[in-house]
């Protein structure tokens, strides 16, 4: 039987490619001249931002949105944490999300049955497994959840027919 994998993965390797290109533009830019600020990949789960104060973050975040739209990575694969001010310091951590949540794959679920595609959707840790008798039900069920306003970024692996 036809079938693919729904995920959500990031491209680590444009990701750490955003980030040294945030690196470099905060070096040169004015508003950042004799502040000590950067950013720092943690454990590939991660982006923390370390600046001399909260505004300073506020501008930290834009900037590396910016270069993350300008890679492909979809923003909605972030969710940023709270500010740790101290020490003269104020850091942010900028959580990346991977693999589909249980709550997000129940409603993807939930979506591909109301719709009333003959498929069947099964969740398999932190992916979704989308079975159908036809091809063409199954480019039914991706033009469905492209257009879905998902709380995650998702993409389309394994298909078999």
């Amino acid at each position: 039987m036809p079938s693919f994998d729904v995920v959500s993965e990031l491209d680590w390797h444009e990701v750490s490619n955003a980030v040294d290109q945030a690196n470099r533009e905060i070096v040169t830019r004015y508003d950042f001249k004799g502040v000590k600020a950067s950013y720092e990949i943690k454990d590939k789960t991660s982006v923390v931002m370390e600046a001399e104060a909260e505004p300073q973050l506020r501008q930290m975040s834009d900037i590396l949105n910016q270069k993350l739209v300008g890679r492909n990575i979809d923003l909605k694969s972030l969710e940023k944490e709270d500010v740790i001010k101290g020490n003269l310091r104020a850091s942010q951590a900028v959580r990346m999300k991977e693999g589909l949540e249980t709550d997000e794959a129940k409603k993807i679920v939930k979506l591909i049955k109301e719709s009333k595609i003959k498929v069947q959707a099964q969740i398999q840790g932190d992916q979704l497994r989308v079975t159908g008798k036809k091809r063409d039900e199954l480019q039914q069920v991706m033009a469905l959840l492209r257009s879905a306003d998902l709380a995650q970024p998702v993409q389309f692996t394994n298909f078999r027919d």
